[in-house]
């Protein structure tokens, strides 16, 4: 019952403020005061069910809505995080969402302002393809997931509608022939190069051997003159593949001791260093790190390079082309929220 009151009596506050903002506000100025007093202490030692975090001109962005934004992040953030840097995490991800809806919330003032209108049509394609991408064309599936997570399809439609709304009217203020100069693309190009560079890689295959461990029945001899009599086959002749199967003690001894192409920071200090300075077909001596013994072969060696322009040049203009129509939306946006009262609560 008293959780009843407080959602009755937040509502007349929810009322109140909406008066408020058509500046209706003088009869209902009490009564928003005593409604909030009185709610808050029924609920004192109650949930919070809902409450205002943003206010948008005349419209109210609530706690629910945040936290339907975040949920699936939030979540995702406490199976790796906790204590105060969980804390923190949560904060910065309510305080995103909160923009994004102050944004959403704007785009759609602007929308209905405009008398835009959507065909419904539209919303239905849209929603035929989530049934049809997304739950195998299941209709009853859609519904049961719906319901299962407390939506009606109504709910469901406008929200979708909202999306297609928003996503349009961004569209609508991004030109369509944006231009990148040359000499943009070539700044921007030996500003990064970073990015358009292949370090130097090897393709390696290895033969590891434990101190402690045994291979088949050999149990007389020590691991190092095991590895070195190994290395001898491989000198010798033997395939170095068939010799990882026979011997190696390490999750890639089926696969022939494979490590595929690796970069320098893969490996530790020391065996990274053996494995650069190799070419080639060439197989190193038998290294001893760590009561293991490592016997390395260089399939093959890539060194260094840099892409050069003309392979990422498309790459970049599109690049730039999309960084251009962000800052046309965010200096739409800008001037939305310049005429806009907003309250972050």
């Amino acid at each position: 019952m008293m959780i009843l009151s407080c959602l009755l009596l937040t509502e007349i506050g929810k009322i109140t403020l909406r008066f408020y903002f058509m500046n209706l506000w003088r009869p209902f100025l009490l009564l928003a005061f005593i409604s909030f007093f009185v709610c808050h202490s029924l609920c004192a030692e109650e949930e919070i069910i809902n409450g205002m975090a943003a206010i948008v001109n005349n419209e109210i962005i609530t706690f629910s809505q945040v936290r339907e934004l975040v949920i699936a992040q939030e979540r995702a953030a406490s199976e790796s995080l906790q204590g105060e840097e969980l804390a923190t995490k949560i904060k910065e991800l309510r305080q995103s969402a909160v923009n994004d809806l102050i944004n959403r919330a704007l785009i759609l003032q602007e929308y209905k302002k405009k008398e835009f209108t959507i065909p419904e049509y539209v919303i239905d394609d849209a929603v035929a393809k989530i049934i049809r991408d997304e739950f195998g064309g299941n209709r009853t599936v859609f519904i049961k997931t719906l319901q299962a997570q407390g939506y009606s399809l109504a709910r469901f439609r406008q929200l979708q509608k909202d999306k297609i709304i928003v996503s349009a009217m961004r569209s609508s203020k991004v030109k369509d022939n944006y231009v990148v100069s040359p000499v943009k693309i070539r700044a921007f190009y030996n500003e990064n190069q970073a990015a358009y560079t292949t370090p130097d890689q090897v393709k390696l295959r290895m033969i590891i051997l434990h101190e402690g461990d045994t291979t088949g029945t050999v149990t007389n001899i020590s691991k190092r003159g095991m590895a070195e009599e190994i290395r001898r086959k491989i000198a010798g002749g033997a395939e170095f593949d068939r010799m990882a199967q026979m011997y190696s003690e390490d999750s890639t001894q089926d696969s022939g001791g494979d490590f595929g192409w690796i970069e320098r920071k893969t490996l530790n200090e020391t065996l990274s260093h053996t494995a650069f300075s190799m070419k080639a077909g060439e197989v190193s001596p038998v290294i001893p790190l760590d009561n293991s013994y490592y016997i390395l072969m260089a399939e093959d060696v890539k060194h260094a390079s840099i892409k050069p322009l003309k392979e990422v040049q498309l790459e970049i203009e599109r690049r730039l082309i999309e960084e251009e129509m962000l800052k046309a939306q965010e200096k739409w946006l800008k001037g939305l929220r310049d005429k806009a009262y907003i309250k972050i609560l």
